[in-house]
């Protein structure tokens, strides 16, 4: 009743006409917007966020590089901005802390260090004599991987998916490292041969990037269901090669990797038509 009464002095005036009390307009924030507003006051999640941080460092420390002439150094360094981009994920989905902010900083980070930083490698290490077809090709590199990168996080909000639609921007990054590598380790030194293959292949890679070419994803893969035998010998035989030669097992992986989408493409609508012709076979 107190508090009745203490109200009723700012209800009524003295003459006893009700006086209207103004109201503070604010603007309208929507409840999507304020949701992530009030998460972004809470703070970041720390451990993705240095992983994905250690990502962009080494992206830059690879564009240093190649200003420098280190290209093998250069390659190296974007070899573990890979790692650490499958890290800062794992690490994200382990600790229950994935966020719509990770999503947004992993994908920054991926522009620098498997769109600028391999661009920048190619074009000094191989494309300055082609002269406006190699910056061409370098920044049609650029873009392609981010339209790629755009595109997939659009998608993945729709939810898990078995396959990738394009190739990915890191394993694009990882095919022109793994030919630089696989360069020096046959015996190159100073600039490589100005081959139009080199051109075309970072061209292919920017078309391979924006395609709707299926690419397997291993995000889903269970590992904890049981494989044949043979995978396990076949394991044992990869992990030999690859502490034998890591150069060439590195650019054969990648290189069936890039192939695997434009096959599959074909496979799927060879499978299509053998299936129509059956169809059509079994009709009266």
């Amino acid at each position: 009743m107190s508090a009745m009464n203490a109200q009723e002095p700012e209800q009524f005036s003295e003459n006893g006409k009700v006086r209207l009390l103004r109201r503070r307009v604010r603007p309208r924030v929507s409840l999507r917007n304020r949701v992530h507003a009030e998460k972004l006051r809470q703070g970041v999640y720390l451990i993705p966020s240095l992983f994905t941080a250690g990502n962009i460092m080494c992206g830059f420390f690879s564009i240093l590089s190649t200003f420098n002439g280190n290209y093998v150094q250069a390659a190296l360094f974007i070899i573990f901005a890979n790692i650490l981009d499958g890290v800062d994920g794992y690490a994200a989905r382990l600790t229950k802390s994935t966020s719509q902010f990770g999503v947004e900083l992993d994908s920054l980070a991926d522009v620098v260090s498997f769109g600028l930083a391999p661009a920048i490698l190619v074009y000094y290490w191989a494309l300055i004599p082609w002269g406006n077809w190699g910056w061409l090709a370098a920044c049609t590199y650029v873009v392609c991987g981010a339209l790629r990168l755009a595109r997939f996080n659009v998608q993945a909000r729709g939810g898990a998916k078995s396959h990738f639609v394009g190739l990915p921007i890191p394993a694009a990054a990882e095919m022109i490292v793994s030919t630089v590598l696989l360069y020096y380790y046959l015996g190159g030194d100073g600039a490589p041969n100005k081959h139009i293959t080199l051109l075309l292949v970072i061209y292919g890679l920017a078309l391979l990037m924006v395609s709707g070419f299926p690419y397997f994803s291993l995000k889903n893969t269970d590992l904890r269901k049981r494989f044949p035998i043979w995978t396990f010998v076949l394991g044992i035989f990869l992990i030999t090669l690859s502490v034998e030669v890591p150069q060439l097992m590195f650019f054969t992986s990648f290189l069936l990797y890039t192939l695997s989408g434009p096959l599959l493409w074909c496979f799927t609508i060879k499978r299509r038509r053998e299936k129509r012709g059956e169809m059509v076979g079994v009709q009266p």
